[in-house]
């Protein structure tokens, strides 16, 4: 019996990448807004002052308030209420897909990301950028092999290379570091463009994911009483979410009392009935593993619809409004 043939793989050895400080950024350090001086667009929904009320009484009781996010967050260019929300010390745990990092990564040492992507897929050269994809990867191996996740390995490769960060002060995985706050990154393999590079090593890759799901597990141990906000992730952060809260309660620890919230541009009506899988809304993840499942037995879980310009903005005044600076001090 002959032993079966082992699936074929392509070799990225001959993988051409590019210059980035060529390419034609979309989004540029000079286009971030900065709390307090940009205009606020108006923006309200039911629950909306109550859950920032319940963000203001976890912090005042000591207990997390983790922000998930997609990368439009970072794309709509509201890095600095990211980073100020941390220091005014109500933001808590940061948790991101890969391409929150890789935005979040390349603004900080090009000053400019986001691609024209259209363009870019026809020749082949989509996120083959030399830069981002070889310091990223190296970055992720050397956390690795340090037993360090992929938030924190990212930052401290950049603490060790200052010149080639100037704009640090505006990098949310950065300023995590720097002010001792988880900045947690989940991924998919194959879905970011640092995947695509020569030197990506997926078993080191994996590892550091690894290490920062244990991470976001611990704070969501101490969740009773605390705040999970998903801005804009689909699938990877209500997924890990889901499964970090499984654990939390299969260990014992108390997470029934908790606020989730999920941010989207999606409208789901009325997202507390009850429906079934003939309903398309049925198989969007945030609706079940954010706002209705995680809350079954005890706490709040609230549906806002607005673009993130309006809702995270929003989010930073009201804290303000109602004293959030206190957390600051």
């Amino acid at each position: 019996m002959h032993e079966p043939a082992r699936n074929r793989r392509l070799s990225f050895e001959p993988i051409r990448t590019y210059p980035a400080e060529k390419r034609n950024n979309l989004v540029t350090i000079s286009q971030l807004e900065t709390p307090g001086e940009a205009s606020v667009p108006a923006w309200d929904q039911d629950g909306f002052e109550t859950l920032v009320e319940r963000i203001l009484a976890a912090r005042r009781n000591q207990r997390p308030v983790i922000f998930g996010m997609g990368a439009h967050v970072i794309k709509n260019h509201l890095s600095r209420y990211v980073i100020e929300l941390m220091k005014m010390g109500v933001i808590t745990h940061v948790a991101g897909n890969g391409a929150c990092s890789i935005h979040d990564f390349e603004l900080c040492y090009l000053g400019g990301t986001s691609e024209d992507v259209p363009l870019a897929i026809e020749d082949g050269s989509f996120g083959m950028w030399e830069q981002t994809g070889r310091w990223m990867n190296e970055a992720i191996i050397e956390g690795a092999r340090n037993d360090i996740g992929y938030g924190e390995g990212l930052a401290r490769w950049m603490e060790q290379r200052p010149e080639r960060f100037p704009y640090r002060e505006d990098c949310v995985l950065y300023q995590a570091f720097q002010l001792g706050i988880p900045a947690t990154y989940h991924i998919a393999v194959g879905t970011d463009i640092i995947h695509q590079h020569p030197i990506a090593d997926f078993g080191a890759i994996g590892k550091a994911s690894g290490i920062d799901f244990q991470t976001i597990c611990d704070t969501v141990t101490m969740l009773e009483g605390g705040v999970y906000m998903n801005f804009g992730s689909a699938v990877i952060g209500p997924e890990v979410f889901l499964k970090a809260l499984s654990i939390a309660r299969n260990l014992g620890f108390p997470t029934f009392e908790i606020t989730t919230a999920n941010f989207d541009l999606v409208d789901l009506g009325d997202y507390r009935r009850k429906i079934g899988a003939e309903d398309p809304n049925y198989y969007y993840r945030p609706r079940k593993n954010i706002v209705n499942r995680p809350v079954s037995r005890g706490g709040m879980g609230w549906h806002f619809v607005g673009n993130h310009r309006q809702t995270i903005p929003n989010l930073y005044r009201l804290i303000v409004a109602k004293g959030g600076m206190q957390y600051g001090d």
